[in-house]
């Protein structure tokens, strides 16, 4: 390995205890083993490498792996463990096969989780190199960690062309919030934001050109906008495609063009934002059967009445979205954006407010915790 000499062997690091509550189960602790690329096996250690942490983004995977509510597919091999997965930090250790990696011992990089939503909430971290990227010098690694974070919303953005009308369902949040700035970037000609706060998403950077407060209005049912349908939806909060149909059902006009016109509706969520998944039946159930059988009826049956469903899935096992990302913002064509401006402190109560702030769902940007300064050692 090619590593830095002073590595400690302990660490500072938050400890979830259990599946449970945030109160009872999260703390920062100063006696946390330091992970290193020694104790990987040897096709994990060939990817890998460990980082300094500067800071953490979370993300909903990370409430929900505390909750336990989906032990069984996304919980952690063994008790306690580090929760967090998308950060940003210096790199102080390699393989051995270095040499043939894009990355240097003292780089700056940013990456997300691969296995799980865990590891990254400690003051090192092991990080894969095949979903990481050296982070722009002008860009604090607070806003990086946000970046990686909101990195799907440049999945979504590609199925959108140039000049379309699109509707973002959840345009307040850590997705949401820089998926417009990015279809700003891609020349769409009409931008709605549905948010509990209208007037974030119409100010900049965000800078809809129209937004609806979802606890006011139902965007589903403005005429405005049965007239002149939206080509996209993006569903970022869940429960939009029942919405919808509930609409349909009631023989309301559409705010969505259909599939034979060219109308889609996206999304990253299945309808439940909250939901239990203990097996693999369940995730079939959550998952892959909704989302066949809509596909399959919005391309055939029903293509001339609603609009084609699809579910993107928008974590690659490669970097590309990150790095496009990181090129958006060195065009100023993206800022990133973090909840009330501020990352939160690596207390335990800086972390559990996290935590609490991420779980209630109505962030405004990312929630990110910030670990350590890039300069220190």
């Amino acid at each position: 390995m090619l590593t830095t000499p002073d590595i400690p062997k302990i660490m500072k690091a938050v400890q979830g205890k259990d599946f449970g509550e945030i109160e009872a189960m999260l703390s920062v602790e100063k006696d946390v083993p330091v992970p290193r690329l020694a104790d990987l096996a040897a096709k994990e250690r060939a990817t890998s490498m460990l980082i300094r942490t500067h800071a953490v983004a979370l993300a909903p995977g990370d409430v929900r792996v505390l909750s336990g509510r989906t032990r069984e597919m996304q919980g952690p091999p063994s008790f306690p463990y580090i929760p967090g997965g998308d950060c940003c930090g210096t790199v102080v250790e390699l393989p051995m096969n270095a040499k043939d990696l894009p990355f240097s011992i003292g780089d700056r990089v940013a990456a997300r989780f691969v296995d799980g939503p865990r590891g990254a909430l400690g003051e090192y971290a092991i990080v894969s190199t095949r979903v990481a990227d050296l982070v722009p010098e002008s860009l604090a690694s607070e806003e990086a960690a946000a970046l990686v974070s909101a990195s799907p919303a440049m999945s979504l953005a590609e199925l959108v062309s140039k000049g379309e009308r699109v509707l973002v369902l959840g345009a307040a949040g850590g997705v949401g919030s820089h998926l417009c700035q990015i279809l700003r970037a891609r020349s769409v000609s009409f931008l709605v934001g549905v948010s509990d706060s209208p007037m974030h998403v119409m100010a900049p950077p965000i800078s809809c050109d129209a937004a609806v407060d979802y606890t006011k209005e139902d965007i589903f049912a403005q005429v405005e906008f049965q007239v002149n349908p939206f080509d996209t939806i993006i569903d970022l909060a869940s429960n939009g495609w029942p919405r919808l149909l509930q609409s349909a059902n009631i023989k309301h006009s559409l705010i969505v063009k259909p599939a034979v016109a060219g109308g889609r509706f996206l999304t990253l969520t299945p309808d439940q934002h909250s939901f239990d998944c203990h097996s693999l039946w369940q995730l079939l159930q959550l998952f892959v059967f909704p989302t066949l059988w809509r596909a399959f009826l919005t391309r055939t049956w029903y293509r001339s009445r609603l609009p084609a469903y699809k579910y993107v899935l928008a974590l690659p096992d490669n970097n590309e979205g990150l790095r496009k990302t990181f090129e958006l913002n060195k065009a100023n064509q993206l800022s990133a954006i973090l909840h009330n401006n501020n990352p939160f402190p690596f207390t335990t109560q800086g972390v559990r407010e996290a935590f609490r702030v991420q779980e209630s769902r109505h962030t405004k940007g990312k929630v990110v915790v910030h670990v350590a300064d890039a300069d220190v050692s």
